[in-house]
């Protein structure tokens, strides 16, 4: 059954936000934030300071697209208010394992005593401090901070060996300020 679904957010005073035909564009104190989105039959406006997502005839479709666009755009408003930050700890139990950072790339020594080094990648927008051993992932977007995150925990991932003796690796403790 198709009904008329409409839903708003509020803008904060010290953000602004575009629309352009599919494209939002969020800009704040810490930076700006732009996505794209697949709009079929969505109608997207900015009055005063709300921004109004809706379909005149939703279907279940919709309504799922309606309610992620949603969130997606919460989360664009959020990050350029306050970072999102990923902790991240290195475990290891007999080769000491050694991070370091250069450019846009994370490079991994000594994981289980291997000769050859694993490498992370280290997306556009992204800061990674390494102290000790707690790497810090911190970005605007929350998506970048995540997929930089997962990509640090893939590089360090065993295979063929057993996980109940070979718990060496690098693994997420917080999630932009939740704890794993």
């Amino acid at each position: 059954m198709k009904k008329e679904i409409f839903q708003s957010i509020e803008i904060p005073k010290e953000i602004e936000a575009e629309i352009d035909v599919n494209t939002f564009k969020v800009t704040g104190p810490l930076g700006e934030n732009k996505r794209s989105f697949n709009t079929n039959n969505l109608i997207f406006e900015k009055k005063d300071s709300k921004i109004i997502i809706g379909c005149k005839k939703a279907t279940k479709s919709e309504k799922k697209m309606i309610n992620t666009i949603m969130s997606h755009v919460k989360n664009m408003i959020k990050g350029v208010q306050e970072k999102f930050e990923y902790k991240l700890k290195i475990c290891f139990s007999h080769f000491p394992i050694t991070v370091k950072v250069s450019g846009k790339e994370a490079l991994i020594k000594n994981f289980l005593g291997e000769r050859a080094e694993r490498k992370s990648k280290i997306p556009e927008g992204v800061d990674v401090k390494v102290d000790k051993d707690i790497i810090n992932v911190t970005s605007i977007d929350k998506e970048l901070a995540g997929q930089t995150a997962a990509n640090f925990e893939m590089a360090t991932r065993i295979r063929k060996r057993d996980r109940r003796i070979f718990q060496d690796g690098i693994f997420i403790t917080n999630k932009s300020g939740k704890k794993m």
